[in-house]
């Protein structure tokens, strides 16, 4: 693999990236990806370790020693058909994937491990700047119609198999552009959409087509916005495709059942992000919710928690406070123990080393305001004993908030939907279908699959991609009796 000692003989590189005291004035993204030479360091890291426990460690099973070894030979273009060959959207994962691939890398057992998303980076951005990545439509039609509900990665990802199957693809996007989560949940400047565009137009030269504002049900929530102006039934879909896959997001936000949740200024993070992702696409709002000069509490130590962080510093908000439940996780794993698992261990994003005070064992109590606004957040310590919580004695202590940012994962999809198919749910609420065997990915209801999100939960979204690339094949295989697409 690439240079036999190049694991002993260089160090692990970390992408260069703006200064935060800049990188706050805009929304664009700040991460750099390696330039040519320092790639082929990082790809000689990547030992002969005789079992890349990194494949597995991997949702989609990217080929991870084969295109290290391909960077460090200097021949990208096989590295990029190599990586294309298992993930679909890598300029995604290459950016928000938080890697659990380095996480199983043999290196990380006594070493940092190699540089595995960095490399990844690299290959998909040299890819399109060199105009390698291309539309590949399919040589034979098929006559198949497939209908694919959600534009996240996963119905992206399913989308694009499909297609490239001979299937005629139609993908349904409640909101007004194609992305689902990826747009109106992650920052621009932790992704920027035009990657998005890219991909979309890809697909489009592919034969997927796109109908955007248009919502797949009846009866939905009034907290679950942004769709609009047209409506179909899922009956219609049944109907007019010969099979419909569901791939929306986890969409339903826990709640906060505490008094003075009904206050004003009280917000899900998903009311919060996609107001800033509109803006900055070049939306005019009315009433965006903003963090300047405020103080903010964001509750909910996640990767959501984070990204509310970053947007209300760049919103220019009097300060960022952050309230995890559980217990402060130990700065460094153990590795002997956990090893080729991922770790619970301290994790300080990018968004953090620009400006939050961040706090562990806290469990809100009650919100206080006048005038129907929010002022003030009442909270206690709690400890663990026995997997069950308690309130420590005395602890309770106040906190000045103009804004309280929800951020304490999902529940489930959007119920409406699963229902609005008469799909079988398991005991969490996602659509109830088996990833393996005969039949894998199919609901109860004849002709309907379930991938990503709707199936499991929330999740990564490298394991949407896998789901989608998955449920494709199932598809596949149902409409034709076999499939050439990858498992």
């Amino acid at each position: 693999m690439g240079k036999v000692t190049g694991f002993m003989e260089y160090e692990r590189l970390k992408e260069a990236s703006e200064a935060p005291p800049s990188r706050m004035k805009h929304y664009k993204e700040f991460v750099l990806h390696l330039g040519d030479a320092e790639a082929k360091v990082q790809g000689a890291r990547c030992m002969d370790c005789g079992i890349p426990f990194c494949n597995n460690g991997c949702p989609v099973n990217n080929i991870i020693p084969d295109w290290n070894d391909l960077v460090y030979r200097g021949d990208y273009k096989e590295a990029l058909d190599t990586l294309h060959s298992t993930n679909n959207f890598p300029e995604f994962t290459g950016r928000i994937c938080p890697a659990p691939c380095e996480a199983a890398c043999t290196l990380g057992i006594n070493s940092d491990a190699v540089g595995i998303k960095s490399i990844e980076h690299f290959i998909i951005d040299k890819g399109w700047e060199n105009g390698w990545v291309t539309p590949q439509p399919a040589a034979v039609k098929t006559g198949k119609k497939v209908a694919v509900v959600g534009s996240g990665p996963a119905g992206l990802a399913a989308a694009q198999q499909l297609a490239r199957a001979g299937h005629d693809v139609t993908v349904f996007e409640k909101n007004d552009r194609v992305g689902g989560l990826l747009r109106y949940g992650i920052p621009d400047f932790k992704m920027e959409k035009s990657h998005i565009d890219l991909r979309v137009e890809q697909m489009q030269a592919e034969g997927v087509v796109f109908r955007t504002s248009t919502l797949v049900g009846k009866d939905f929530p009034a907290n679950i916005t942004n769709w609009s102006k047209e409506t179909v039934s899922p009956d219609d879909l049944k109907k007019d495709f010969d099979a419909v896959v569901i791939a929306g997001g986890a969409e339903l936000p826990r709640d906060l059942p505490v008094p003075g949740r009904e206050l004003k200024g009280v917000h899900f993070a998903m009311e919060f992000l996609p107001l800033q992702n509109k803006v900055n696409a070049g939306d005019k709002l009315k009433g965006q919710i903003m963090a300047t000069d405020k103080h903010v509490v964001v509750i909910g130590g996640g990767d959501t928690g984070s990204d509310c962080v970053g947007t209300s510093n760049r919103h220019g908000a009097a300060s960022v406070a952050q309230f995890e439940l559980m217990p402060q996780p130990p700065e460094t794993e153990n590795k002997p123990m956990v090893w080729p698992y991922w770790p619970t261990k301290l994790r300080t994003s990018s968004s953090h080393e620009e400006g939050c005070d961040r706090d562990w064992a806290v469990a809100t109590k009650r919100l206080e305001g006048k005038n129907g606004k929010v002022e003030k957040l009442i909270a206690a310590r709690v400890e663990w004993k026995d997997g069950k919580m308690q309130e420590v004695p005395n602890s309770e202590f106040e906190m000045k908030a103009d804004l309280v940012l929800l951020a304490m994962g999902f529940v489930s999809p959007v119920q409406q939907v699963l229902e609005s198919f008469g799909v079988d749910k398991d005991q969490r609420g996602n659509a109830k279908a088996t990833t393996d065997g005969e039949g894998c990915y199919k609901t109860s209801v004849d002709k309907v699959f379930a991938a990503g999100d709707m199936r499991r939960g929330q999740s990564l979204v490298v394991w949407a991609i896998r789901e989608g690339r998955q449920c494709a094949r199932a598809v596949d295989e149902f409409l034709m009796g076999s499939s050439v697409l990858p498992r």
